[in-house]
């Protein structure tokens, strides 16, 4: 294996550890950076790949938020968390439109949207709902400021905001259920929050069903590429959902969908280009 092909996954990873987390499309990105790197590897590997390396994010998750996503308390005797396992019936609830759409037309979608126009699309469309949002909200209060105040009913139109996201790629799934929260009266950080944990199951599931269907036979450098790029996606991703978390909690989502407009803008315009 060639030393310029770790180098390309170790990219594909810090790319997909920052932008898994920041609403700003990990897909987008990692469908823009494949078009400039080429990883050399089949197509039928590569489809697999820029889906499974999210385990590694999801696994940060997992870390640093193990104790309130731990349904089971061990310190003096076993004891379920009634709490936490509500929180899961809320986080099952909102999975289930992505899950269904995901199961049924996961590679009708992938074949129509997953291409650099879509991308840049639902870049532009989802930075200025992001701008317009934010503007409205100014000054205003919100109604749900902790995980325990989101409602069943809540939580399915979060999942059918995420729907959106696994449709579409550019939209970002945390950037859509994180803009749909809001516009529920989700506070920020609470949006966030569920965003993290609503990924789980949903990353856990789209990667079980990636790694179904392209077998379980990897030659050595495959496994090697696959376990950088997952290796490298965790410890990214550590340092972006405390940098997000950090910084919501004095600014807004503005700058992001100045970002996500400015990126789409420059892919449209160099790709008319090329």
């Amino acid at each position: 294996m060639e030393v310029l092909e770790i180098i390309k996954v170790i990219l594909l990873g810090i790319v997909e550890g920052i932008t898994e987390w920041l609403p700003i499309s990990s897909t987008g990105h990692m469908i823009l950076l494949d078009e400039f790197i080429h990883l050399n590897i089949t197509e039928r590997f590569k489809e697999m790949f820029l889906v499974v390396i999210q385990l590694g994010a999801i696994l940060a998750v997992v870390l640093l938020y193990f104790k309130k996503l731990m349904p089971i308390s061990i310190d003096k005797k076993v004891e379920f968390k009634k709490e936490t396992l509500v929180m899961w019936l809320k986080i099952i609830v909102a999975c289930v439109p992505a899950a269904i759409v995901g199961l049924l037309w996961d590679d009708v979608f992938t074949k129509l949207f997953y291409n650099y126009q879509t991308v840049s699309i639902m870049l532009i469309i989802f930075g200025i709902l992001f701008i317009a949002v934010e503007n409205r909200n100014k000054n205003q209060k919100s109604k749900i400021n902790s995980l325990a105040e989101i409602g069943y009913s809540t939580a399915f139109l979060i999942g059918m905001f995420q729907l959106i996201a696994a449709v579409f790629p550019g939209t970002s799934r945390s950037g859509a259920t994180s803009l749909g929260a809001i516009l529920l009266g989700v506070s920020r950080t609470v949006a966030a929050e569920f965003t993290f944990f609503l990924a789980i199951p949903v990353m856990f599931g789209a990667s079980l069903l990636k790694l179904i269907k392209f077998g379980f036979e990897y030659t050595s450098s495959e496994i090697i590429l696959l376990v950088v790029g997952m290796v490298v996606a965790f410890a990214v991703s550590i340092f972006a959902i405390k940098f997000l978390m950090g910084y919501i909690k004095k600014h807004d989502f503005k700058v992001f969908g100045w970002y996500r407009i400015i990126l789409g803008g420059l892919v449209l315009l160099y790709f008319g280009l090329v």
